[in-house]
């Protein structure tokens, strides 16, 4: 499946293999960065930092601030139906707690509203499961061994997020995160375990500790399958296919429920609720400066415009996760996840000479800036589609570990790169990163509410968690801290809420207003709901090779 340069350049990697190998072993490792290094190689080399590819926000809660070129013509977008044509009067459905997003937030948030007492619907835009969640692979992290501690997990994500975290939020996913496993061991969760019943755990990069739980490589679908049963066996109704397009509020300015709209039909449905959770995920598939995506189909942002149309503000909106392992080859695949795992257990990142050029467990914002450096410096193996890519050294985890663990450990890596003729059990695969997370979203104060009243947030639409960076296994943790958190305080507000007589969507037409006033012509209408796929698309024609430049 190589081509012939692909395969000279494997001769030079494997023929530096055995000094490689021998270092590992012998607990030498590639030099870590200093944290100047990582400053100078994050400024000069980062997606974050290319102020050419950002805009600044002129209307709406976050006015003045810059968020990336694509998020802002959909935050100061047309809305997808004008709000006079609307009848807010004929109510399709009436529920305590509606749910925005049938992925793992959403699904944990379900079932805890539910657990207690509240009458909770999810609508989702495609099926149920159909979320980042689903392909999430590396694991999820807690600290629940003796040599490891909630207070070490703490500084290890403040730390990784450079400290731009909202101390509150991280306190809460820290401390819940053992209870959190827990919960999904007892409800069914699968986890690797020794012979004795003891959870495997392994590091992370940025981690200092072993603390990541792992169902094999294919983690986040085990937990949704989990909590999608939960669900079913809760009787939880589910509608699918069906998206929110507009957060719907009461007379005293309180979150009161959603417009809806079958996404096969176009028709439009009033769902009304005590308190809405906005669970709507991540935005790989606005395809930010053009980068090929890990994400599912439907992450496009949506949350996101529908609480700041409503009011809400977003916190650090201008930082994304590009993950330094997307796969750059072959092109069928192209941007899929490379799961951190396979260089946690001894893949070593090499250029194109079998050099190691960077230690391979950086934080993965200080990874991927090393990728593109050694790409941009010439250390790149070209591939046809138009970019480059490093070497993912992955024979040397068999090397390392013995015969057999890459088939144990990561099948459906294995599995995946076989299906195209190339077996990383003896050859090297070629990376690039990847649009991953959405590190920035809604603001949220402990409780999950945002600042719209009864107004909930939680999984990978919320902002504040992770500040700058996220660690690896941190996203299955907060979709399950925040899910339930966002579900229980859901529920007992509901409990207190009289709505108002009136169900409105003023705020849509003060925003319209707004826009007017500001001098924003734009025929783009949001929220997006589906990325499109056309040639002349950049992302359609050259993947990545405008990087390269």
């Amino acid at each position: 499946m190589y081509t012939q340069e692909m395969l000279e350049s494997i001769k030079r990697v494997e023929a530096t293999r055995a000094a490689r190998l021998a270092d590992v072993k012998a607990g030498i490792h590639p030099r870590r960065m200093t944290a100047e290094e990582k400053v100078q190689v994050k400024k000069e080399n980062h997606p974050d930092y290319i102020a050419s590819q950002f805009a600044e926000l002129v209307i709406g809660p976050n006015r003045g601030e810059r968020v990336p070129l694509e998020l802002a013509e959909m935050l100061q977008a047309n809305p997808r139906v004008n709000p006079k044509d609307i009848d807010l009067s004929k109510i399709d459905y009436d529920v305590d707690v509606l749910v925005i997003g049938g992925g793992g937030s959403g699904s944990a948030a379900a079932i805890m509203a539910h657990e207690k007492g509240a009458n909770v619907m999810i609508v989702t835009k495609l099926r149920h499961g159909d979320a980042n969640t689903m392909m999430a692979e590396g694991g999820i992290q807690a600290a629940d061994k003796p040599n490891d501690s909630p207070a070490q997990h703490y500084l290890d994500v403040m730390g990784g997020g450079h400290f731009k975290n909202v101390p509150d939020l991280v306190r809460k996913l820290v401390t819940d995160a053992p209870i959190c496993i827990k919960w999904l061991n007892d409800l069914g969760v699968m986890f690797d375990k020794e012979a004795d019943g003891t959870m495997v755990t392994t590091h992370g990069g940025g981690t200092s500790r072993k603390r990541m739980h792992a169902c094999k490589d294919y983690s986040g679908a085990e937990i949704m399958r989990v909590l999608r049963d939960e669900v079913q066996n809760r009787g939880i109704p589910v509608v699918d296919f069906t998206s929110a397009i507009e957060i719907i509020k009461d007379e005293k300015g309180r979150a009161a429920g959603a417009v809806l709209m079958n996404m096969e039909t176009g028709e439009l449905l009033i769902a009304r609720a005590k308190t809405v959770i906005i669970a709507t995920g991540g935005a790989g598939r606005m395809h930010y400066q053009g980068f090929p995506t890990s994400n599912h189909y439907g992450a496009t942002a949506d949350g996101l415009v529908l609480a700041y149309r409503a009011g809400a503000p977003l916190l650090y909106a201008y930082t994304l996760q590009y993950h330094p392992t997307g796969a750059a080859y072959p092109s069928q695949i192209f941007g899929a996840l490379v799961t951190e795992k396979v260089r946690s257990i001894g893949a070593q990142l090499v250029n194109k000479d079998g050099e190691p050029f960077m230690y391979s467990l950086e934080t993965r914002d200080i990874c991927a800036s090393g990728v593109i450096r050694e790409c941009k410096r010439g250390g790149g193996v070209d591939t046809f589609n138009g970019g480059q890519g490093v070497w993912l050294d992955s024979p040397m985890i068999d090397m390392i570990h013995g015969e057999g663990t890459i088939e144990k450990r990561i099948p459906a890596m294995l599995r995946m790169y076989l299906k195209y003729g190339i077996d990383m059990r003896k050859q090297p695969i070629l990376i690039y990163p990847t649009l991953h997370y959405q590190n920035g979203g809604i603001k949220i104060g402990v409780n999950g509410m945002s600042d719209v009243e009864n107004l909930f947030v939680a999984g990978e639409a919320v902002g504040g968690i992770h500040g700058e960076n996220r660690l690896m296994g941190n996203s299955l943790l907060d979709i399950i801290v925040f899910g339930r958190n966002a579900g229980v305080h859901a529920a007992a507000a509901a409990k207190e809420v009289t709505l108002g007589k009136k169900l409105t969507l003023s705020h849509v037409k003060d925003f319209m207003k707004e826009m007017k006033a500001a001098g924003i012509k734009t025929d783009a209408v949001s929220p997006k709901l589906l990325p499109r796929y056309t040639h002349g698309n950049p992302v359609f024609d050259q993947p990545n090779a405008k990087l390269m430049k």
